[in-house]
């Protein structure tokens, strides 16, 4: 299978009729835009793009330090939204440890912007090294085995997955949501490049947040997107949690659950007790302790 952003050996890959697609006199104004924007895609490279466009000082009682705010962006796709998160420069150093430990020799040519000794919070100097974490991101991910490992999109992630467990744990699934939804967005950024279990974590609790604030539709539209890459890729803990709540959903929600309900009765028999009977809120919950 060719990796994301390279050409495809499909001849039918650069013509939009190819395929036993309808001719174009068959098709309405709106099918001809969607299948020519879905061709352009097609011959467009896919990749991501990470730029750094601020920071900021952060003063605390005892500390000072300053974030960057990073921007990731999907380019050679439709999907033109824009998704950003906060790091400091330690949080790079901590990457960039994990992945010499990792990857040594293929980061033999990817060096991480020394750290400031003296005028750490001179604007020059900030903006400076604004610049370089920004061409540090980009070496990163032009190196394959980094754009694929999972210790990249951690580093994008990971601090606003725990943050929204401790909220979702206390109860504050509003911001636990918002927290989530930025993780997703990112996470879906990456999915080319990263296994497709990626988001199933993240959409597990999304769906538990939406549960939780009374708003069932978004809760079972959620869930249902988690359930094929759980089925492909046989995540028992969570297949059962997720059927067990699409199938109290769709009661409440008047959808027919009947073929729901038999997989779930199906995987629990067939498992002899190896499937957890927990709810997915207590799946999303010990995922992070």
């Amino acid at each position: 299978m060719a990796e994301p952003g390279r050409g495809s050996d499909d001849p039918n890959d650069s013509d939009p009729t190819a395929g036993g697609m309808p001719s174009c006199s068959s098709l309405t104004t709106r099918e001809l835009q969607q299948n020519w924007k879905q061709a352009k895609q097609r011959e467009r490279p896919v990749r991501l793009l990470f730029e750094i466009p601020s920071s900021r000082v952060v003063e605390q009682p005892l500390d000072k330090h300053v974030v960057f705010q990073i921007v990731v962006i999907r380019s050679g796709s439709f999907d033109s939204r824009r998704v950003s998160v906060e790091r400091r420069y330690s949080d790079f150093l901590r990457l960039h440890h994990k992945l010499l430990q990792e990857f040594d020799e293929e980061l033999e040519d990817v060096s991480l912007p020394r750290k400031i000794l003296t005028r750490n919070f001179n604007p020059e100097k900030i903006s400076q090294r604004r610049l370089a974490l920004q061409d540090y991101l980009a070496k990163l991910f032009s190196t394959r085995c980094v754009r694929h490992s999972a210790l990249f999109s951690e580093f994008f992630t990971e601090q606003e997955q725990k943050q929204a467990h401790v909220l979702l744990r206390a109860g504050q699934f509003k911001a636990a949501l918002e927290l989530l939804l930025t993780v997703l967005e990112i996470q879906e950024k990456l999915l080319p490049w990263q296994n497709s279990t990626l988001t199933v974590p993240t959409l597990s609790a999304v769906a538990v947040c939406y549960r939780d604030l009374d708003e069932p539709e978004q809760a079972f539209s959620t869930a249902q997107r988690a359930l094929p890459p759980v089925r492909r890729y046989g995540l028992k803990h969570y297949r059962a949690a997720l059927l067990e709540l699409l199938v109290d959903l769709g009661y409440q929600l008047g959808r027919p659950v009947a073929q729901l309900q038999d997989e779930l009765t199906a995987l629990r028999n067939g498992e002899r007790g190896e499937v957890s009977f927990q709810s997915l809120k207590e799946v999303v919950i010990h995922k992070f302790i």
